[in-house]
């Protein structure tokens, strides 16, 4: 008989909170981790814009969820776990959660309003559990062998839970959530093969533009943008794809969006993201805008930033200057002068 472990990994899941990690191998180095005791975090933070597909299954499939959760407690044979829920959806599913939890040994914790994104960053999450300030560790250790308390800790996304669920019921069918956004008709959450790619998911759920469109993939403010003749690829990540329509949309609108987004949610721990950031602020209120200068604090913050918030910063602009103002021969709504700057910064 399969252990859950050899079937996850005959399943080849990956985690789905975005990095894509070997769900056996996270689950085994855990199991082979020395501790007394040993903890499992269900990350149900979800603070990338433009992702709910953790919403939906918080709503629509809890008791997958549980079992999925409950299934890592028996593997590991660990003390507790702890669903980490950010405070909307803790207003919204938190006394159903609490109820349908009962006396089992999981606690559901609520992500404080302050924590932002950067709580959601695994070993913040850990820090605010303990109680201690909501920033990233240094790492090693990593949690798998020093998280909670110290102790060997396992986490992992809501939706790695509920496919955990499937695997062990032999029920998975290699599928995933997606999360549609933007400009299109049909805007939701759907379950599809992870093998699709963002072309067949866009036309199975009726979304695919009759218009000149790009998109931008795994979240709306870290995701890569990509554009019409690029849709040939997995979604990956978190599993969002969000339509842009190339008439509509302002490009320094955008790119304010992402960076106020960015500039809000930084904890300030470390001087690369908190100054870079408000550098970055200020050039991109400025009626002039230096692209000079951008790229190179968005060059600084992806190489010395201390955490995945500011290495991340860059994707945005550098594949939508990359692949939509350089690549696709679609008039985009920027005068030429600062287009060509754009193209020669990046």
């Amino acid at each position: 008989m399969q252990s859950i472990v050899q079937k996850i990994k005959k399943a080849g899941l990956t985690g789905r909170g975005g990095a894509c990690f070997p769900t056996a191998d996270k689950w085994l180095m855990v199991k082979k981790a020395r501790g007394e005791k040993k903890y499992i975090v269900c990350n149900a933070s979800e603070g990338e814009p433009g992702i709910k597909k953790d919403k939906y299954l918080l709503e629509k499939k809890i008791d997958h969820v549980i079992d999925g959760i409950l299934i890592a407690i028996d593997y590991l044979e660990a003390e507790k776990a702890y669903i980490y829920l950010n405070p909307a959806y803790y207003e919204k599913f938190g006394k159903n959660l609490e109820k349908t939890i009962g006396t089992l040994p999981i606690e559901v914790f609520k992500k404080q309003h302050k924590a932002g994104y950067i709580g959601g960053e695994e070993s913040s999450a850990l820090n605010h559990i303990e109680g201690k300030r909501i920033e990233p560790r240094l790492r090693p250790p990593f949690p798998t062998t020093s998280g909670l308390l110290g102790f060997p800790t396992l986490i992992n996304n809501v939706e790695t839970f509920y496919d955990v669920s499937l695997i062990a019921a032999n029920e998975y069918q290699g599928k995933r959530f997606y999360t549609i956004n933007g400009d299109c008709l049909y805007g939701g959450v759907y379950e599809l093969p992870e093998s699709w790619t963002i072309a067949e998911v866009l036309k199975k759920t009726d979304n695919y533009p009759d218009f000149d469109f790009f998109v931008q993939v795994g979240g709306d403010a870290s995701g890569v943008v990509l554009n019409a003749r690029q849709m040939n690829q997995p979604a990956g990540g978190g599993g969002s794809i969000t339509i842009h329509s190339c008439l509509k949309h302002n490009p320094v609108g955008l790119m304010r969006y992402w960076t106020n987004f960015f500039y809000n949610e930084s904890c300030g721990q470390c001087t690369p993201c908190r100054e870079g950031l408000h550098r970055i602020k200020e050039e991109m209120e400025k009626k002039e805008l230096n692209w000079q200068m951008i790229a190179r604090l968005l060059d600084n913050l992806e190489d010395t930033s201390f955490c995945g918030l500011g290495c991340s910063v860059k994707t945005p602009f550098s594949s939508y200057v990359n692949n939509v103002l350089k690549k696709s021969g679609i008039k985009i709504n920027l005068p030429l002068d600062q287009k060509k700057c754009l193209c020669e910064c990046f």
